[in-house]
């Protein structure tokens, strides 16, 4: 049984949780819900499950969606994180609570054992993450968001993307929140055709705690972003983490396909890579923010947008180039599916999720070997970007 990691740990209580949104506005959400709400996407949020009941998620989870082979207790969200991600995607805003970024579009859920998840009989009926993507990729959801880690490569879960690849998904997922410790290369971010997503606070800059390497691949809002506190449901915290960028990510992609529904995969990639803010090449993109931050309102005002060939993969270089560490080097050798790691023991396994730092921890990361200093502007909001050189 693999047993993934994330968690929520907030820092903050938010008394109005949507005035605390602040990315909402500095991205023009408004404008953009003129062309898009992200209606008829579906997203799969794989995750510690998606509470249906909370007053934003209520019409929005399609829970009769999910095969039941792989469906124990995805309504049921032992953590809260799940439905923080899901209303981050999809939430309404019903009852005072989270405002998703694509409101119009709907979310199945699905439930993993992450390393926090205590029951050990509910560890060994969760279904394994190999088994979701292949079933998620035999869905008619366009989306698989994944805000969660671990440091091991597994054989049968790189199969299993290839076979969502092959599908026709986009998968998006964590890069995680360990740079100030150990900065270790975070899965499923790092395996080819998943894009790896890295969280930038209301400045731009990215977070001190945001994984950094060659596998991330844009960034988004994910500091100071309202979730709930935990599983009793009763109140939003102020947190931040790889997670919220992620889900903040995968929104924006639902926007975009929403718009252009004939678009393949990879020209909505396509389309959030070139319209991302940076101030560098974009054949040079930076090892912390990847080709820059999302800006999906830049797609969506332009009616003619070209996306590119629809069979060409927008990270191509970094596929068939591989993950590799600071120095350059690839990573060892992948573990074997047969052996996971012990669900007694951390694993080598780490948290994508809310940053377990305290308040002091939304200050800006300022990348001081090789840094350039700009302005970019993400919808409405003017974000300061230092950068360093991604590895090649």
């Amino acid at each position: 049984m693999t047993v993934l990691s994330t968690g929520l740990a907030p820092s903050a209580s938010a008394a109005d949780v949507q005035s605390q949104q602040w990315y909402l506005s500095a991205m023009k959400a408004d404008e953009m819900w003129k062309v898009s709400t992200g209606k008829g996407i579906k997203v799969a949020v794989v995750d510690t499950g998606v509470n249906l009941n909370t007053p934003s998620l209520k019409g929005q989870v399609l829970a009769g969606e999910v095969p039941k082979a792989v469906g124990y207790k995805a309504t049921e969200d032992y953590d809260g994180h799940g439905t923080s991600m899901a209303e981050l995607i999809a939430g309404t805003g019903a009852g005072d609570g989270l405002k998703g970024l694509a409101p119009g579009a709907k979310i199945v859920p699905y439930r993993l054992a992450m390393k926090d998840m205590k029951d050990g009989s509910e560890k060994e009926k969760a279904p394994e993450l190999p088994d979701v993507i292949r079933a998620i990729a035999d869905s008619d959801a366009k989306i698989i968001s994944m805000s969660f880690g671990e440091d091991i490569e597994r054989p049968d879960v790189l199969a299993a993307v290839e076979y969502a690849r092959a599908k026709g998904k986009l998968m998006v997922a964590a890069t995680g929140n360990d740079a100030q410790e150990k900065n270790f290369i975070g899965y499923p971010a790092a395996y080819p055709y998943v894009v790896g997503v890295a969280a930038s606070d209301k400045s731009g800059t990215v977070g001190k705690f945001s994984e950094h390497g060659n596998y991330v691949d844009l960034a988004a809002p994910g500091l100071d972003v309202p979730t709930w506190c935990d599983n009793t449901f009763r109140s939003y915290c102020n947190g931040q983490g790889t997670s919220q960028a992620t889900a903040i990510a995968s929104a924006s992609a639902a926007l975009i396909w929403s718009a252009h529904p004939d678009w393949t995969a990879n020209q909505v990639l396509a389309s959030l890579i070139d319209t991302a803010g940076r101030d560098w090449a974009k054949d040079d993109p930076s090892t912390y923010l990847g080709y820059g931050l999302i800006r999906p309102r830049m797609v969506l005002e332009q009616s003619n947008f070209n996306p590119g060939g629809a069979d060409t993969d927008p990270l191509a270089r970094e596929n068939a180039t591989g993950v590799t560490d600071e120095a350059g080097n690839s990573p060892s050798a992948p573990a074997s599916s047969s052996s996971p790691p012990s669900k007694a023991t951390s694993g080598g396994q780490t948290s994508a999720a809310a940053s377990t730092s305290d308040t002091s921890d939304n200050t800006t990361m300022w990348i001081a070997l090789g840094a350039a200093a700009a302005v970019l502007v993400i919808g409405g909001g003017a974000f300061a970007v230092l950068r360093s050189r991604r590895a090649t």
